[in-house]
C-alpha cells in the first residue's frame, strides 16, 4: 500500500508544482493560494511559489525513500521521522487552508491537502 500512496501523493504533488509554477509566471490564478487577495501574485509570493516547487520535490523524495520507491543515503530512522514530519506538514495545511479567507483556496488546496496528509500518513506508517 505505501508505493501506490506514495505514486499518488508525487501524483498531486505534480500537480501542485505546476500550479505555484504558473502562479510564480504570472498566471491570474492567485485566488487559489497564498490567502487569495491576490489576482497575479507580487514578486515576493512568486518567489514563494518557486521555493514551494522545491519544498514539494524534497517532500516527494522523502515520501518515495519512506515507500522503498527510490533509494536514500538517509538510515530508515531518519526517513521514518521526516516521514512523519511531512505528514504533519500536511495536517497542518488542513487547518491552515480551511482558515483561508478566499473560497477558492479553501474548495481546491484543502482538499489537496487533506489527501495528502491521508497518503503521508499511509507511507509513514508503512513497515
Amino acid at each position: 500500500m505505501a508505493p501506490t500512496a506514495a505514486l499518488l501523493a508525487c501524483l498531486i504533488l505534480a500537480v501542485l508544482s505546476v500550479f505555484q509554477l504558473s502562479l510564480a509566471l504570472g498566471a491570474p490564478l492567485g485566488r487559489f493560494a497564498w490567502g487569495g487577495q491576490h489576482r497575479t501574485l507580487p514578486l515576493a509570493l512568486r518567489v514563494g511559489s518557486g521555493v514551494s516547487i522545491l519544498v514539494y520535490a524534497l517532500i516527494a523524495v522523502v515520501v518515495l525513500a519512506r515507500a522503498d520507491l527510490v533509494w536514500a543515503r538517509a538510515p530508515d530512522g531518519v526517513l521514518r521521522t521526516a516521514s512523519w514530519v511531512v505528514a504533519a506538514y500536511f495536517f497542518i495545511g488542513i487547518a491552515l487552508n480551511a482558515a483561508s479567507r478566499s473560497k477558492g483556496e479553501r474548495a481546491v488546496m484543502t482538499p489537496a491537502a487533506a489527501a495528502l496528509c491521508i497518503l503521508c500518513v499511509a507511507v509513514a506508517s508503512s513497515s
